[in-house]
């Protein structure tokens, strides 16, 4: 599920810059978001939305998700050596081109989609492919427990929080 979840955010947003919303790409996009994501969660619903994708035809604009700060920049900070195609803090979405971490070999590419306001690491999905496909378990793994870390760390030394 969490899986599907980021994909349909990846291609979303991919379809909402393409430029192209006539009313039949808006009902085709709509049809595939509820086919896909019957079990959305409430926190992502209104009474006048049934689906997430709805939110990114809002006609509020100040119609935001929820983000982490602290898993948002740690994010930032842990991939830094990532080319950063894309960022979304309003809907907390982190879209990565082709890169190596230092001193690897294989490339990847990631979306990070932070999904929460709770420092938690259920607030943490990510998608990373290599050339070859998805990632191992254990590198998607990796890469979550240095941004999970380095977002406790900011989340500590945060002196506005101590106030």
């Amino acid at each position: 599920m969490k899986k599907q979840l980021i994909l349909a955010l990846v291609c979303g947003a991919v379809l909402a810059g393409c430029g192209s919303d006539s009313p039949q790409d808006k009902a085709r996009r709509k049809a595939a978001a509820e086919v896909q994501h019957q079990n959305i969660p409430e926190e992502f619903r209104t009474e006048d939305r049934s689906t997430i994708w709805e939110l990114f035809d809002s006609p509020d604009p100040g119609t935001t998700f929820r983000v982490n700060k602290y898993l948002w920049q740690a994010a930032l900070e842990t991939l830094e050596f990532m080319p950063l195609e894309k960022a979304d803090p309003f809907h907390g979405t982190l879209i990565y081109g082709w890169g190596r971490a230092p001193g690897a070999r294989t490339e990847y590419r990631m979306t990070v989609l932070v999904s929460d306001p709770a420092l938690d690491a259920r607030s943490l999905n990510l998608s990373i492919l290599t050339r070859n496909g998805p990632a191992a378990a254990a590198t998607v793994e990796s890469v979550e427990n240095a941004i999970l870390t380095r977002a406790r760390q900011l989340w500590r030394d945060d002196p506005a929080r101590s106030g």
